[in-house]
């Protein structure tokens, strides 16, 4: 634990302008951001006495062994960088909240020639207008069925399109009038485009217009003895309004407003967005944050505001923005929020009326969502901790593994031999930082050795990191072939006050990682596990344990989970670990396995495939995705490719002389495979594409 006393700034030091400042911890990484108006003030409040300080400050700045800052012109400037910080560096005492679900989009593709109605999840796309989100994907495809009578819009995949434009025939949709075919020429890319505006605009809420226009041409369509046209114009008006029932009026004046609630107890805090669009709600959201830092309501909502608009341009941001209790900086928020649609946000609380009383639903819906979490994570809270004490207990750990890393290796008889490494924190799965390996030291088949690769070069790397922050000052030699030696550590106290981004050091070719600059972003091998897990028994365990001992690594434990009798076994013991088979421990050891054999074997799957569709194309130096594609379209094949001459070569389109040369060459060099048979009836396959020769 840092005093913070230590590397207290001066007060001169600290301008009294506004901006935003970073504590960093003793590897340098970034651990807290905030903003203030006056950064001497604020930054002043964090070294007082220790007993004066909230709980969770107290932890951040006993923590934190250096402070800086930067200085910027305005509050505004300051809010965008905080966001900006906060995303780039994700600080772990910030409060970061994490959506209860991925909620689909009702999306309309206006980047495409013909635009696409699509459900979507997931980050949000330039050129894509989005609709919601919607609690259900269903209910976002039983809206469209609804308004494809009137809008036939495009809602086929691209390989559905070509296909349909390469036969001539529209699919099912087009021939019931639930698509208008650009596909086949039924309309022109213009009336396609105007027919995706038209429904990107109802969707928007510009409802009456559309069936105003449709009661008006069933009425003329009536008068003109039209009645089939005239039928078919009503049940399009009643697909509308079924479609606009979907979503009830909750404010009569057609209002743009999200609506945001906050429910919180003193460790957690739930958040309800409800958007409403031209008085409807269209969609709903849910995020849920443990309280890291000392914050209040106010606080959060400046948080939530920050996590739900800091992307968003234009009319993605509302002109009305409705929260339980204004930011402590309003005026600089609400700027920033204008500066973002590109007109005036209004954010308030409501007072009294329909607002007033949809807020209301909405505080009910956050409070019950902290309630169903909490519930959740109480059960699972207690599953997982009892699982760590019994793999502590059982290992002889001194405390509970928190962070937990597996390795696996996989190959195919030999060919395209890789490993995994998965990390487990607090028992739940940290996919971010799971990774993958290529075994380059040796050819062949060989799992002792191959894990005694991956965990040296694993730690090898983790000690450079050590190494190069001064928290291992005499570490010992880590070479590998191909890499770069140690980087020195930076010499002299921790700085204060705005520092240069260090120099990147050289990366290394031999791990699937890169040296990254020492800014304080998450490094990714910088975090040693409690307890190393390898798929496999004695003989892995024990080349895992040599690797480490070779490293000078001795407070890390190692064990393996055999597949056969699910044994643990341990370095250095005869007999294996036997856990009950309803213990908490084991299970969760199994899980850390089969998620690491998954990993692997997705990797080496992925390596096989590539390689059994490689072509002697790959081999011409200088010879694009695109050149290669040129070439089979033109000749239809490797084939028949490999039978033509220099000039023929030459007539495609971007093929200059030396290339079609080279081309040849690699063609020539490379003997062509074994024609393929069907065993079915003895027929021999003509090579017809260009995966293979």
């Amino acid at each position: 634990m840092a005093d913070p006393s230590s590397y207290r700034p001066s007060p001169g030091q600290i301008p009294d302008s506004p901006g935003v400042y970073k504590f960093r911890d003793e590897h340098r990484r970034v651990i807290y951001v905030g903003k203030a108006k006056n950064l001497r003030q604020r930054v002043a409040n964090y070294f007082q006495d220790l007993a004066g300080l909230h709980p969770r400050t107290r932890s951040m700045v006993t923590t934190a062994a250096s402070v800086e800052w930067t200085v910027v012109s305005t509050e505004v400037e300051a809010l965008q960088l905080e966001y900006t910080w906060i995303k780039e560096f994700d600080p772990r005492f910030n409060v970061k909240y994490r959506d209860d679900k991925s909620y689909p989009y009702l999306a309309v593709t206006l980047n495409e020639e013909f635009p696409r109605v699509q459900v979507m999840r997931g980050a949000k796309k330039k050129g894509v207008r989005y609709f919601g989100p919607y609690g259900h994907a269903w209910a976002i495809r039983e809206t469209v069925d609804l308004m494809l009578r009137v809008f036939p819009v495009r809602t086929c995949s691209a390989g559905v399109f070509k296909n349909a434009a390469r036969t001539g025939r529209p699919c099912l949709l087009g021939y019931i009038d639930k698509c208008s075919a650009p596909c086949v020429g039924r309309v022109t890319p213009e009336e396609h485009r105007e027919l995706a505006e038209d429904f990107c605009d109802f969707m928007a809420g510009r409802t009456g217009t559309y069936i105003r226009r449709l009661e008006k041409d069933m009425t003329q369509a009536a008068e003109e003895m039209e009645y089939e046209r005239a039928a078919r114009l009503r049940d399009d008006a009643g697909a509308l309004k079924r479609a606009m029932e979907k979503s009830a009026v909750v404010l009569a004046d057609a209002t743009d407003a999200d609506l945001i609630a906050v429910a919180e107890d003193e460790l957690e805090a739930a958040l309800q967005i409800f958007h409403v669009r031209g008085g409807r709600v269209r969609g709903q959201r849910g995020w849920v944050t443990d309280k890291v830092e000392a914050v209040d309501t106010s606080g959060l909502v400046e948080h939530a505001l920050q996590q739900l608009y800091g992307e968003e341009r234009g009319d993605a941001v509302p002109k009305e923005v409705l929260v339980p209790a204004l930011p402590e900086d309003t005026e600089a928020v609400s700027q920033w929020l204008a500066e973002r649609r590109g007109s005036q946000v209004s954010l308030r609380i409501p007072q009294r009326g329909d607002k007033k009383d949809l807020m209301a639903t909405v505080q009910r819906n956050a409070q019950q969502a902290l309630g169903l979490h909490k519930t959740k994570r109480a059960s699972d809270l207690t599953t997982r901790s009892r699982a760590l004490e019994e793999i502590a207990e059982a290992l002889g750990l001194d405390a509970a593994p928190l962070r937990i890393e597996c390795y696996d290796i996989s190959h195919l008889q030999g060919d395209d031999v890789v490993a995994s490494m998965v990390v487990f924190e607090d028992g739940l799965a940290r996919k971010s930082e799971y990774r993958r390996f290529q075994i380059k030291g040796f050819e062949g088949q060989d799992d002792v050795r191959s894990m005694h690769e991956v965990i040296g070069r694993r730690f090898k790397r983790y000690l450079q990191d050590k190494e190069r922050t001064g928290e291992w000052e005499q570490a010992p030699s880590v070479t590998d072939p191909g890499a770069t030696g140690p980087v020195p550590a930076p010499a002299g106290p921790a700085p204060t006050g705005p520092v240069p981004a260090p120099a990147l050091p050289a990366a290394s070719p031999a791990d699937e990682i890169d040296h990254r600059e020492d800014d304080g972003r998450p490094k990714r091998f910088a975090y040693p596990p409690q307890l190393v897990v390898v798929d496999g028994g004695q003989p892995q365990v024990a080349a895992a344990q040599r690797a480490l001992d070779e490293l000078g690594i001795d407070d890390i434990a190692v064990c393996g989970l055999a597949k056969r009798l699910e044994e643990v076994w341990l370095p250095d013991d005869d007999d294996p670990v036997v856990l009950p088979r309803s213990s908490e421990g084991l299970y969760l050891l199994q899980r850390v396995r089969d998620e690491a054999h998954r990993f692997a074997i997705t990797y080496q799957r992925a390596k096989r495939a590539k390689r059994i569709r490689s072509s002697p194309l790959d081999d011409v130096a200088g010879l694009g995705e695109t050149r290669k594609q040129a070439l089979i379209k033109h000749f239809g094949s490797v084939k028949k490719l490999r039978q033509a001459t220099i000039e023929e070569i030459c007539e495609v389109p971007g093929i200059g002389r030396r290339t079609a040369e080279s081309v040849a060459v690699a063609l020539a060099s490379a003997a062509p495979a074994a024609p393929a048979v069907n065993t079915a009836t003895g027929e021999i396959m003509e090579e017809d594409d260009g995966g293979t020769s």
